[in-house]
């Protein structure tokens, strides 16, 4: 018998949650674990009480727009920001946790984990920006000591 290890272990379930996600552009699921116990889940899609993207709730997940463009008519909150806010809103403290997630974060969800007091993010699938851009945001996970590894899911 083959065990997965903790990273392979929680990023399973992470791909379980992103199952959930309402976005009709990608879904996206993620997990903060602290101590090995989890204490938040999160999936991309409209905030709580808006109609769905599926039923047309997200004007940018309704147009044509191509990936990497639209975002300022994109109403959907990212996976990794509903389970931040999750922990929050239930009491949960995520400091020296672990981010568990199908995607790389963006920047901006790098940047509240960060702000969370998460110390390492776990990610299946790459998100990469242009060079420039890339940079910065590698620069911006390496100032702020967070560990960032790159995990296939079997």
């Amino acid at each position: 018998m083959t065990r997965p290890d903790w990273d392979e272990y929680y990023l399973g379930i992470a791909r379980a949650v992103s199952a959930r996600a309402n976005c009709s552009r990608r879904q996206v699921g993620a997990v903060i674990v602290v101590h090995n116990a989890i204490i938040a889940t999160g999936y991309n899609g409209t905030p709580i009480g808006v109609r769905n993207c599926n039923e047309g709730g997200c004007p940018r997940c309704a147009s044509d727009a191509p990936t990497g463009a639209g975002y300022d008519a994109c109403i959907c909150v990212h996976a990794e920001q509903n389970a931040i806010v999750f922990a929050a809103r239930h009491g949960n403290a995520t400091n020296e946790g672990v981010l568990y997630t199908t995607l790389r974060p963006c920047f901006g969800c790098a940047k509240e984990a960060i702000q969370a007091g998460i110390r390492r993010i776990v990610f299946a699938e790459p998100f990469a920006y242009d060079a420039e851009l890339e940079e910065v945001y590698l620069r911006l996970i390496r100032e702020s000591g967070i560990e960032l590894v790159e995990r296939a899911v079997r």
